[in-house]
């Protein structure tokens, strides 16, 4: 007898508070600084009317060739892949303010630090669960579709403008949703 895998699978809702996921990864923070931009970030677990939530806030620079700020979760250990081959996508619960948003995927096959995969993630001023299949991300300097069976890392971007990013993720997860 098979089972069906779960129909989710929770990456995290910010309860630990200390920047641990529920998968026992560390949320990691990134901005254009790293390759000379000058975009500025604050990111960190905050009490919301919905519970714990991650905060990405932050001036977006375009000035150095900037032009990002993020938080990154790796789904797995430096090195190895996770298959997330059994869903069909993210499912994130999230409000702010609007903005240029994306979720970027790192995977086996992005092996450049300016690779990834994206998709572009709608940020409203009311909490709302948004569903980012798979098959909306888009390679980013590769050739090859994104393959669930080699993901690393997840991340929320504010990205590709100048503009104040404020944004509250309270749940983030693998979905079966289509």
């Amino acid at each position: 007898m098979t089972t069906d895998p779960p129909t989710t699978l929770l990456l995290d809702d910010f309860r630990n508070r200390g920047g641990t996921a529920v998968i026992g990864t560390e949320w990691q923070g990134l901005t254009d600084r790293v390759m000379g931009g000058r975009s500025d970030m604050q990111a960190g677990v905050v009490e919301t009317d919905r519970g714990p939530a991650l905060q990405l806030r932050g001036q977006v620079r375009l000035a150095n060739n900037g032009g990002f700020i993020q938080s990154r979760l790796p789904l797995s250990g430096p090195g190895a892949a996770f298959d997330a081959s059994a869903w069909t996508g993210f499912a994130v619960t999230l409000r702010g303010e609007p903005g240029p948003y994306y979720l970027h995927v790192r995977s086996a096959d992005t092996r450049l630090p300016w690779q990834h995969y994206r998709a572009h993630l709608p940020v409203e001023a009311d909490w709302q669960r948004v569903v980012v299949p798979f098959s909306a991300f888009y390679p980013q300097r590769l050739n090859k579709p994104l393959d669930p069976q080699r993901l690393h890392a997840v991340a929320v971007v504010a990205y590709g403008e100048a503009f104040e990013a404020h944004v509250e993720i309270a749940r983030l997860e693998l979905t079966a949703e289509r």
